[in-house]
């Protein structure tokens, strides 16, 4: 008998030519489009060259974004851009993203209209599941699997099972993607999702933006998912077509598909949440927050929280305020067009008055790269993805994760603090 397939499911199927499939199959599928950057790049492109292969399968498929060490922070960060951007010159690369026209690489993908509903797509990077948030598949996959994916066009899955999240209602005042997706990672753990398709439906979906949407994506890594995807609907269609000139293929769930377990979110429930050292998981709402933790430094960007919205929500706090004395507020959006709207919204201006500094786009403090490292002892806020020990500088600093929000609120207050009571 032919069992119901997830949303994933299917997109898989399609990729592979089969018909239907099932959790735990192997299957090998086309791919859409191969990402890589400055970091996991280098890597990919030695394993390439022992493959001895002709050069990419399609020039047009493949994103290599330098974002991590962008621009330049030393030799070493620079050697590696140089190889990158040596490959894309030497393959034709269409989607090279040179300093000035890039950005972190989640946020400027979808940007760029290069991902869109139905599609497969891998990146050397934990991330690249931010995605589904438009309805594809993508995960993030090792070097090896990039070279591979580089040279034929091709890429093995198991295929993987699924849970389901329905989300009902609406969020309240300051509550978006960043703490649907924390309280669900504090919910099930940084394994509760291991190697399984995170799927979300309901209604609620409705009340949740595209930036919002890319947020809970985005983290669907940190509960140990595979992938996190949401059905594709008029926002994420209007999405597309402003985005994009390609053409996008919508898959939804069979009424039959199996899913290893189901949760009901109801968004008019959540308030803002905070991951406490040193994992994700390790969440409490603001109101769960009795003694006052001070910070040194606040981080409102990243691949998951450097988009517009997040941009208007950390200046909606900052407007009129001023960043606590002895505390760091670096703010990073996302990509040069971000910058440019921020720029032109007065949000910079906002920033800059409050206080904080404002970089180029980068990854930079997320992974303890630069533009934001931590000393011993020292106390971050950051809205960021990540709270592992030494994340983001000395492992004996801390990483407190939150919305732009929460963050700003903290860097007035110079504690971790509730937007509200700012």
């Amino acid at each position: 008998m032919k069992m119901g397939m997830t949303m994933t499911q299917k997109i898989l199927a399609a990729a592979a030519g089969l018909e239907t499939v099932e959790a735990g199959q192997l299957i090998e599928a086309k791919l859409d489009l191969v990402l890589g950057n400055d970091i996991t790049s280098p890597v990919a492109i030695k394993e390439m060259d022992k493959m001895k292969v002709k050069g990419v399968f399609d020039k047009d498929k493949i994103a290599l974004v330098p974002d991590h060490f962008v621009p330049n922070k030393d030799i070493k960060s620079a050697e590696h851009c140089k190889c990158v951007r040596e490959f894309a010159r030497k393959n034709e690369i269409t989607n090279y993203f040179e300093v000035g026209e890039m950005g972190i690489e989640h946020a400027l993908l979808p940007e760029r209209g290069l991902t869109v509903a139905g599609d497969v797509i891998i990146g050397a990077d934990s991330h690249t599941c931010t995605y589904g948030a438009l309805g594809a598949f993508s995960t993030g996959v090792g070097s090896t699997d990039m070279a591979a994916g580089m040279a034929t066009g091709k890429a093995w899955f198991k295929v993987p099972s699924a849970i389901r999240f329905h989300i009902t209602g609406k969020p309240g005042k300051w509550v978006g993607g960043k703490d649907v997706i924390l309280h669900i990672i504090g919910m099930i753990g940084v394994d509760g999702a291991l190697y399984k398709s995170m799927e979300f439906v309901g209604d609620g979906i409705q009340n949740l933006s595209m930036d919002d949407r890319f947020t809970i994506a985005n983290m669907a890594i940190e509960a140990g998912g595979k992938n996190g995807i949401f059905p594709v609907d008029e926002v994420a269609e209007a999405y597309m077509k402003e985005h994009s000139s390609r053409p996008y293929k919508t898959y939804t769930a069979d009424e039959d598909a199996v899913y290893d377990a189901e949760y009901t979110i109801d968004l008019s429930t959540l308030r803002p949440t905070v991951a406490f050292p040193h994992l994700p998981e390790n969440t409490h709402t603001i109101d769960e927050i009795k003694e006052p933790i001070s910070i040194d430094q606040v981080v409102i960007g990243s691949c998951t929280n450097g988009r517009l919205e997040d941009m208007r929500a950390a200046a909606a706090v900052l407007k009129g305020r001023h960043v606590a004395k002895g505390v760091r507020c670096i703010v990073i959006p996302a990509t040069q067009n971000i910058y440019m709207q921020a720029m032109e919204e007065g949000l910079l201006k906002i920033f800059i008055e409050a206080g904080a500094v404002v970089s180029t786009p980068t990854c930079g403090p997320c992974l303890g790269g630069y533009m934001g490292i931590l000393a011993e002892g020292e106390r971050c806020i950051s809205t960021t993805n990540r709270n592992f020990v030494g994340r983001m500088g000395h492992v004996k600093s801390e990483i407190y994760l939150a919305s732009p929000a929460v963050a700003a609120a903290s860097a007035v207050m110079g504690r971790i603090a509730d937007p509200d009571q700012v």
